[in-house]
């Protein structure tokens, strides 16, 4: 939360909007302003607790805000966090369960503006899911995959399932199962659709 809101509101710093001597509360287009108000001064949507809170400050008084000034000034002059490239080029922020119930969310509410990395990975977890109901399904650990023939019929099954249920690609399929080349794996689920 904290680098999300910090990413917004020193914004107009990084695209160099406020010149070398500017500051913050400056800078009109931004909501930034808002939070240095009393609470009877500002719009009435705004919410302050939770931003401060991110910050350690802990009352929406004169002081908690004359500190929150102070520190996004001090953000505002440092080089530019490391951070922030995962909030300007990645899809989440946030732990590896948190991505997980994103991924189980996305995964029923995939439309057209949802693209690239984002579908991937939903789709690559939706295959996972699958991998493990069949592998389940089959009484098969992990490691079964690879004491099993290739050609294996119940690999050739899940595969199939993921073909019609992912957009996992051939490789993805053939490498996860143990199943070859993406070649060999063709060759199987000709062979299946014929029967």
């Amino acid at each position: 939360m904290r680098t999300v809101c910090d990413y917004v509101h020193l914004n107009p710093a990084r695209a160099k909007l406020l010149g070398p001597e500017g500051r913050l509360r400056a800078y009109r287009w931004s909501s930034y302003g808002e939070y240095l108000k009393s609470p009877h001064r500002r719009v009435s949507w705004l919410r302050t607790g939770r931003v401060l809170g991110e910050m350690g400050i802990p009352k929406d008084s004169a002081a908690g805000r004359k500190e929150f000034e102070r520190r996004m000034e001090l953000r505002c002059r440092e080089a530019q966090p490391e951070e922030w490239k995962r909030v300007r080029r990645g899809w989440y922020l946030g732990d590896k369960k948190f991505r997980q119930e994103l991924l189980e969310a996305m995964d029923r509410r995939m439309g057209a503006e949802h693209y690239g990395r984002e579908r991937q990975e939903t789709a690559q977890a939706k295959a996972e899911r699958i991998v493990a109901e069949e592998l389940k399904r089959a009484g098969w650990m992990e490691k079964t995959l690879g004491q099993k023939p290739k050609g294996d019929p119940k690999k050739v099954k899940i595969a199939q399932r993921l073909r019609q249920e992912t957009t996992m690609t051939l490789a993805w399929i053939a490498e996860r199962l143990r199943m070859g080349t993406k070649t060999h794996l063709v060759h199987l689920l000709y062979w299946r659709g014929k029967k």
